[in-house]
């Protein structure tokens, strides 16, 4: 696979976690930091699929439930453990809802998909915050790069769409991401998020008909991965990048809620 030039995004020797690695995004995403040279860790609840693609590109695969925070602390070590240090972290795992509010609901589908998509990606940052603040660095040196959490959530968090409660969490982790940047940017580290329209992974299998029949644009999951080295290499911190098959990747454009004070605060808190 022919990959972009590299820009600094990730540099030989860095190490990188991904979650939900075991296909689509993350699978890519973990093929091409190795490609960079990277040490690379898969943590996902495939077994099978898992250890495939860490055996074909040559990562470390550690199977992880991500709705555990035990779970993502052993994947954290795992990582530190075999390569010294952690730089990247992709919190990518996700699940559609398989359920609605209304007739039909299901609580325990509903549990799933928050847990899955909002609650992996608390414990996936309360386990790796302790190695990727800088300063930090292997025998406690400091490191002039920053350490980089990059959480995949989605363009159906920033408007209407029909999968209402997948919509939910993945608001709630954009939320969460902008809220924690200025907190996180003391200790050296950025955080973004990844907010991909449809995208040709196992989460649309059943849908690709449909989808193509209403000539909805699909982006690949290598164009993905050209977006998350787009967010490594950027300076910016606290940003919804979208992704989109028909346009290039920028941050989406939020408008701005002036509150007096509101930085002394978040400072003062710091």
């Amino acid at each position: 696979m022919a990959i972009p030039e590299n820009n600094n995004t990730f540099s030989a020797g860095r190490v990188a976690l991904v979650t939900g690695g075991a296909s689509g995004i993350g699978a890519a995403v973990a093929e091409r930091l190795v490609a960079r040279g990277g040490h690379v860790v898969i943590a996902d609840i495939d077994t099978d699929r898992g250890n495939a693609v860490a055996a074909r590109i040559g990562a470390v695969f550690v199977r992880t439930d991500v709705g555990s925070l035990a779970d993502n602390e052993a994947a954290v070590e795992a990582a530190v453990s075999r390569f010294g240090r952690l730089d990247v972290v992709h919190l990518n795992a996700g699940t559609t809802g398989r359920t609605a509010i209304g007739d039909g609901f299901d609580l325990d589908s509903y549990r799933n998909i928050v847990n899955v998509n909002l609650d992996s990606v608390v414990f996936g940052v309360q386990a790796a915050l302790p190695h990727v603040r800088r300063g930090q660095g292997p025998g406690g040196q400091g490191s002039r790069e920053r350490g980089s959490i990059v959480v995949t959530a989605s363009a159906a968090a920033l408007r209407p769409s029909i999968e209402v409660l997948y919509s939910a969490t993945k608001s709630a982790v954009i939320g969460l991401v902008r809220s924690l940047a200025p907190v996180l940017r003391r200790d050296g580290v950025s955080i973004d998020a990844l907010c991909p329209g449809l995208v040709d992974t196992p989460l649309i299998a059943g849908r690709r008909s449909a989808i193509a029949e209403a000539g909805i644009p699909v982006a690949s999951a290598e164009q993905v991965a050209d977006a998350f080295e787009t967010v490594l290499g950027d300076e910016r911190t606290g940003q919804a990048w979208l992704v989109m098959a028909d346009r290039p990747v920028a941050p989406f454009p939020f408008a701005e809620l002036p509150v007096p004070g509101a930085e002394k605060l978040i400072n003062a808190d710091q």
